[in-house]
C-alpha cells in the first residue's frame, strides 16, 4: 500500500482517484491547508484545488453555519469532488492554552475549542460529504489528533482539545456508516498529521521538533491514496499505522 512510502518520496498524485479529479481544501490558510493545497495544485492529474476559508469566495466560516451551507450549494455544480480535505483546528487560543488540570477547566475555552474541533467539521461533513461522488471513489479527510485517542492517553492533560477531537472521531466513524448507504465508494477517514512546524506548535517547540507541513500532507496524501473502501470511517496516523479509538 501506497502509505509504506518514506516520507522523503515526493507525492505525485491521489492514484486511486479517476482522471481530472477535483479537490476542496477547507482551513486552507493555515501551515497544513496551503501545503495540502499546494500538492494539489501541483498534480498534473488534478483539474481543480479550491481553496475555502473565511475569506475565500464562496468563504466558509466555521463560526456560521449559513456561509457552510451557502458554499456547499454553490460548489455543488461543479462536482463531483472527489477529493474533500477539512483542515482547520484549534489548540491554543484567546482564552487560554491547553489546560494541564481539571481546575483549569472553563465554558469559553471549552466551546471555542469544540466550535472549531468538533461543531465546525461536524457541518463541514454535513454539507460538504454530500458532494462526494454517488458512483466511484471519493475521498474526505479531517484532521484529527492522535491525542485524541482515548485509548493511547497516557499523559492526560489537555483536556478541551482531547475530548474535541475524540468527538470529532466519532462523528466521522457515524457520517461514514450513513455515506456508504449513498456513496458506496466514498472513504472518510479521521487524520494525525504529527507534529508539524506552525503557529499551532509553536508554542510547544514546534519549530524544534515539528516537521515541515509539505511534508507531513504529503504523507497524508499517501495515506489516503492507499485506503480502500473498507477503512471508511477510520483512524490513522501520517506514518500510515492506524490508530486505536
Amino acid at each position: 500500500m501506497s502509505q509504506t512510502q518514506p516520507a522523503s518520496t515526493p507525492f505525485t498524485s491521489l492514484q486511486s482517484l479517476p482522471e481530472d479529479y477535483r479537490a476542496l481544501v477547507i482551513g486552507s490558510t493555515g501551515a497544513i491547508g496551503s501545503a495540502f493545497l499546494a500538492h494539489l495544485q501541483a498534480d498534473p492529474r488534478c483539474a481543480l484545488a479550491v481553496a475555502l476559508g473565511r475569506h475565500t469566495h464562496p468563504a466558509v466560516n466555521l463560526d456560521d453555519e449559513a456561509t457552510i451551507a451557502a458554499a456547499a450549494q454553490q460548489l455543488k455544480a461543479q462536482g463531483p469532488w472527489h477529493c474533500i480535505i477539512h483542515a482547520a483546528g484549534m489548540l491554543h487560543g484567546p482564552h487560554g492554552m491547553p489546560e494541564k488540570r481539571l481546575g483549569q477547566l472553563n465554558y469559553a475555552q471549552m466551546e471555542a475549542i469544540f466550535r472549531t474541533n468538533t461543531f465546525g467539521p461536524a457541518l463541514v461533513l454535513a454539507h460538504f460529504a454530500p458532494l462526494l461522488p454517488k458512483q466511484g471513489r471519493g475521498l474526505l479527510a479531517v484532521l484529527s489528533a492522535k491525542v485524541g485517542s482515548i485509548g493511547d492517553n497516557r499523559l492526560g492533560g489537555w483536556y478541551s482539545y482531547r475530548a474535541s477531537k475524540a468527538a470529532l472521531n466519532m462523528l466521522v466513524k457515524t457520517a461514514s456508516i450513513e455515506m456508504a448507504r449513498t456513496h458506496p465508494q466514498a472513504v472518510l477517514v479521521a487524520l494525525h498529521p504529527g507534529t508539524v512546524n506552525s503557529a499551532l506548535s509553536a508554542p510547544f517547540n514546534g519549530a524544534e521538533i515539528g516537521r515541515p507541513a509539505a511534508d507531513a500532507t504529503g504523507d497524508m496524501l499517501r495515506v489516503l491514496d492507499g485506503l480502500p473502501v473498507e477503512e471508511t470511517g477510520c483512524f490513522y496516523a501520517y506514518s500510515g499505522d492506524k490508530l486505536p479509538w
